[in-house]
């Protein structure tokens, strides 16, 4: 994402909808940039809330989301609740006046998708789809890499994502009612990063899925068509050995990568586990041509994320949130096309329409 890199001279005052995990670790790492305040959170209890507050160092707490939507010291909120329940409260903050900076994936569908940001809109807020990695320094140097012409034109990305999902009864992710499944947890991650490669939405794909006895998807493969030639294939699972890797082809060179969420520096035993950013560049058709690394500036997702989102608003940047949500858009579209190609077992179109 694309934005001013100046610092906004008040902190955005954050609130936080729910105590999930990457919402502790949301607060730790974005709650020490100067930018952002992190100043309320909210369970649908009380206690829930004020032992989630004071395990994390945030001075007030709510027992509803509702009182937090209208707690007047709230600028926007970080919104991590279960993907079923993002358009819903995305939209309820834009009415209540916040600013919105919604975990991924954005929504279930583009009709979702296309109601959240009518009604930021509407509202007169911005709303931002939170990829960690989008944010990563590392992210702007891939890009500005493709804008140089070092790989010349793309033709085709390689992009996966997948992990072990550990004692799945109970877990989230295996409930299709809240959103649950392979695609929507883990492979929006490497589409993000195709339609942040390619620039658009594929007109067509082909999906094929494995799937769990409670109706998700424990993995998916797909291959995505563009009309003028262009190709991608797209893999994620949660039944794997952890994995994070895109190969983007071009005419003259390849370019590869792990998109990291979270990166620190090759001589650093970082004490949140956080690996060193790896991308290497390939400038030549020839195999021999040698694969040089890139070193990009390291540091958290989250604090990078909070930072973008703190001068957008700050600076009022429609541009800015205009082409995330162009972007956003695509993605959920693409994402509700992989899931039905995968249901129908054949070549599905890819829903367009007005951003």
């Amino acid at each position: 994402m694309s934005a001013s890199t100046t610092k906004p001279s008040t902190p955005l005052r954050l609130g936080i909808l729910g105590g999930a995990n990457i919402a502790r670790a949301f607060v730790r790492d974005a709650g020490t940039s100067p930018m952002v305040r992190i100043v309320a959170a909210a369970s649908r209890q009380i206690d829930t809330a004020r032992a989630f507050a004071d395990a994390v160092g945030i001075g007030r707490a709510h027992g509803s989301y509702e009182a937090l939507l209208a707690d007047p010291e709230v600028d926007a909120v970080y919104l991590p609740l279960p993907n079923s329940l993002h358009a819903e409260w995305a939209i309820r903050a834009a009415e209540a006046g916040k600013h919105v900076l919604c975990e991924k994936p954005l929504a279930l569908n583009r009709a979702e998708a296309r109601a959240m940001f009518d009604a930021a809109s509407r509202h007169g807020v911005m709303l931002l789809e939170a990829y960690p990695y989008w944010f990563q320094p590392q992210t702007g140097d891939l890009l500005a890499l493709l804008h140089g012409g070092a790989i010349g034109q793309v033709r085709q990305v390689q992009a996966s994502f997948g992990f072990s999902l550990q004692n799945p009864a109970g877990n989230i992710r295996m409930n299709p009612q809240l959103g649950g499944g392979a695609l929507l947890d883990a492979g929006s991650y490497p589409m993000s990063l195709i339609r942040l490669v390619m620039g658009s939405a594929p007109q067509r794909v082909t999906a094929e899925a494995t799937w769990a006895a409670t109706g998700v998807d424990m993995s998916l493969a797909a291959t995505l068509h563009w009309t003028d030639g262009r190709r991608a294939q797209l893999s994620c699972a949660m039944d794997v050995a952890t994995h994070r890797r895109a190969l983007i082809v071009g005419t003259q060179g390849v370019i590869e990568t792990e998109y990291l969420n979270h990166t620190a520096e090759p001589s650093e035993s970082h004490p949140l586990g956080f690996q060193p950013s790896q991308m290497r560049v390939r400038r030549g058709v020839a195999f021999t041509a040698p694969l040089t690394e890139v070193r990009s500036a390291t540091g958290s997702g989250f604090r990078f994320a909070a930072e973008a989102f703190a001068r957008v608003v700050a600076d009022n940047d429609v541009a800015a949130i205009g082409r995330a949500a162009d972007a956003s858009l695509d993605i959920a579209a693409t994402l509700e096309a992989l899931a039905r190609s995968a249901r129908l077992g054949h070549t599905v179109d890819v829903a367009a329409g007005p951003a």
